[in-house]
């Protein structure tokens, strides 16, 4: 369906209200929101908490649950794109507004560039504000501690294990119970140490889905940011430490600003934890423990934890299962990575199939390391690092004499020679722009020397 047809045809999308439910073990969030002449939408949020604190009539924890609701519109707003998001339940004020709408635009980047729409920042939405201001009783707490989302991949992994000699105080955070992320927290000790929230997105939306409305990516990360923070609140934690490395700031498309990971990007990290200590939760930090490191510095570490590699699992068409599908950009990344650091035995073990000799790949290959015009949409590392990743592995295989495999070969004849990179200079990456307090900092930079002591 035509994106300036739906917007003239359904101009008026309305968040009428959030109500919550609350018992001693359980925080229940349910969402009103319409596109009007079209269709109502309620999705849910499921937190589980600690204690018998009540926490529904504190004035920031409805702040919080009417922020996370504007994140959520998202998903539904983007069927129809209406030009006006009428806002009943809430007060913005102008500095908010331009903060939100910064983040409807740049984090729908990826989806405005899928169905060829090019919006114009000005117009392209208003927030129209008609409701009350949020009201509620002070929140007096202490928060102490870290809160750690855990998505089930390697870097999820790297931040649990730097975070471990802070054990006692830290908890890992799940959305949806992923399996994945459940069993790479049970594999990390965090069994007893689990706060879940389970996400459940209103099966009109997908109806509509089918029917041919708008559809495509959205700010997942944004999503996490203000759930996670909630979750914070929920059970006293004061850091949330996300697990966003520096090649989250590279644009997707060549010399476009459209970036798949915007939301995990280190200006939407200053965003958001410039809007939270203003506007929400002074009292809590969020901030990427990963963001100074580099894919291969992460990739180091994580090829030393051996008692991972069998439960991780980055592959978003295979999540599901619980299974690498080895043909998809992420899968591939992440074997190049590990390629550069394991032995073939090994990444075979890991992933179910040499990838190196699938020539089908190779397309993927090309666009992930920079020799096509665009990196593939999904969260994956820099153009330079996969290069890097491959110089490594061919370097490895040649030091031991074994062949290189199709992928490697092809690589080699197209490009003509290696641009070689010493484990030294690797370890020696470090990207300044991070929001790490210096006790946390000091064990990333801990991890990172014993990772490359051998």
């Amino acid at each position: 369906m035509n994106y300036t047809e739906l917007r003239q045809q359904y101009p008026n999308f309305i968040y009428h209200d959030f109500h919550i439910e609350e018992n001693d073990s359980e925080f229940r969030i349910t969402y009103d929101f319409e596109i009007a002449g079209l269709e109502l939408f309620n999705p849910t949020y499921l937190f589980k908490k600690r204690g018998n604190q009540v926490f529904s009539n504190k004035k920031i924890v409805r702040e919080l649950v009417f922020s996370l609701g504007l994140v959520e519109c998202i998903s539904y707003w983007k069927i129809t794109c209406s030009p006006h998001l009428i806002i009943e339940c809430g007060k913005l004020n102008d500095n908010q507004i331009a903060w939100w709408k910064k983040l409807y635009f740049h984090g729908l980047g990826e989806f405005f560039y899928i169905n060829q729409i090019q919006p114009n920042f000005d117009d392209f939405i208003t927030l129209n504000c008609v409701g009350k201001e949020i009201e509620g009783d002070i929140l007096v707490q202490e928060y102490v501690g870290q809160l750690i989302p855990v998505g089930g991949g390697k870097d999820s992994f790297v931040s649990l294990e730097i975070l471990k000699p802070l054990f006692e105080e830290n908890d890992a955070f799940v959305i949806n119970k992923v399996m994945s992320a459940i069993h790479a927290s049970i594999a990390a000790g965090y069994e007893e140490k689990l706060v879940y929230v389970s996400r459940s997105l209103d099966a009109r939306m997908l109806e509509l889905n089918k029917k041919g409305y708008l559809n495509g990516h959205t700010p997942f990360s944004a999503m996490v940011a203000f759930a996670s923070t909630l979750a914070a609140v929920l059970n006293q934690k004061k850091y949330i430490c996300l697990s966003n490395e520096a090649s989250a700031n590279e644009s997707t498309v060549l010399n476009d600003t459209v970036n798949h990971q915007y939301s995990k990007s280190y200006e939407f990290e200053k965003d958001f934890n410039e809007y939270s200590q203003q506007y929400l939760v002074p009292e809590i930090e969020y901030f990427s423990l990963l963001r100074p490191l580099s894919e291969l510095q992460i990739a180091k570490i994580f090829s030393k934890s051996v008692q991972y590699h069998s439960v991780f699992k980055s592959c978003n068409v295979g999540s599901k299962q619980e299974i690498w599908c080895c043909h998809c950009a992420k899968c591939l990344f992440v074997y190049l990575l590990m390629a550069a650091y394991l032995e073939d035995e090994d990444c075979v073990s890991i992933f179910g199939q040499d990838m190196l000799n699938n020539e089908e790949l190779y397309p993927i290959l090309m666009e992930l390391c920079g020799l096509s015009e665009n990196k593939p949409f999904e969260c994956v590392g820099t153009r330079e690092e996969v290069v890097a990743a491959i110089s490594l592995g061919i370097e490895k295989r040649v030091k031991q004499n074994k062949p290189l495999g199709i992928l490697y070969q092809k690589y080699l004849n197209q490009v003509g020679t290696l641009e070689l990179i010493s484990l030294d200079e690797i370890k020696g990456e470090w990207n300044d722009e991070h929001q790490i307090p210096n006790h946390l900092l000091n064990l990333v930079k801990e991890k990172v020397e014993e990772a490359f002591y051998d």
